[in-house]
């Protein structure tokens, strides 16, 4: 670590769906945050961590800042906007796609509160014609005085290295936080809990949006040489509980194919997947439920 080491913590918000995990795996090399192509698939702050010789990155990736109708949506919100609270820098991502809507006119006078350097980051410009670029730089100046704005592609990579050189530029000088090789500060289970999430939302497409809960219970025996990982699947109703699990087991069997290749890949060894399906009643709404998922009760206050 040199003498003109820089760290420091950047959070990344928007409305769901703009692509902020998709920008964050792009950055580390690494699915650190689940990808879904449906909206308000990120529920937790997740960190992912960026380093090199010369900084250490520390990003945030917020749930995406939408209306909330229960105490999950709540949680989302309150993860959102307290992110701003404790970084250095935010990257605000709108969808180059997307019209402004009254929510993002909302954190838009928000952000203007804050005491650090907030970047326009404009995703998904490989999906519009040139053209139309200039003149939604133009209608986002006009609402608040950014201290940078990046046009991005996170899926093709497009101007994303300038981005990281840009945000490096604006951090403090400071520690190495973590160890160079660690790319997210959450443990195993938690990672394990998306990764099976991530592969249900890839199935069930649209019968089962947002209804869909991970608990890992166990992942610390072996049999044979194998990890044992056993984790339930929570849904609200007994029509969700038949659907993730498909006639004969089905669906259920797919989601354990899929999701026991990405696991072994993440922790370099061989499992036995045991999956369970569950119902809890409106456990979006539950805040002791909520707590046992992950999700802080005082947060939802």
């Amino acid at each position: 670590m040199t003498e003109t080491f820089k760290s420091g913590f950047v959070a990344i918000i928007g409305e769901p769906n703009v692509g902020k995990s998709t920008f964050m795996n792009r950055v580390l090399g690494s699915e650190v945050s689940i990808m879904s192509p449906k909206a308000q698939t990120t529920r937790n702050k997740i960190q992912g961590i960026y380093t090199t010789d010369q900084e250490q990155i520390i990003f945030l990736d917020t749930p995406g800042v939408h209306d909330p109708k229960n105490n999950l949506d709540k949680y989302m919100d309150k993860a959102a906007y307290s992110a701003l609270n404790e970084v250095d820098l935010v990257l605000f991502m709108i969808s180059a796609v997307a019209k402004t809507s009254t929510v993002t006119q909302d954190l838009i006078a928000q952000l203007k509160e804050l005491k650090v350097p907030v970047f326009l980051v404009i995703n998904k410009i490989d999906v519009i014609h040139p053209d139309r670029l200039l003149p939604l730089i133009e209608q986002y100046n006009q609402l608040a005085d950014f201290a940078e704005i990046f046009p991005i592609s996170a899926t093709q990579g497009n101007n994303v290295s300038e981005l990281m050189t840009a945000i490096a530029h604006n951090l403090p000088a400071g520690p190495q936080y973590y160890p160079e090789d660690q790319l997210s500060d959450h443990p195993e289970y938690f990672v394990v809990a998306e990764i099976i999430r991530e592969k249900l939302l890839e199935l069930t497409h649209q019968e089962i949006p947002h209804t869909i809960a991970v608990i890992v219970e166990q992942m610390n025996q072996r049999v044979n040489g194998k990890l044992q990982v056993e984790a339930n699947i929570y849904v609200e109703r007994d029509s969700q509980k038949a659907i993730v699990i498909g006639s004969k087991g089905s669906m259920l069997k797919q989601v354990g194919i899929r999701s026991r290749k990405k696991i072994e890949d993440l922790l370099g060894e061989k499992i036995n997947l045991h999956l369970w399906v569950k119902v809890q009643k409106n456990w979006r709404s539950d805040p002791l439920f909520l707590s046992r998922a992950g999700y802080s009760i005082k947060d939802l206050k």
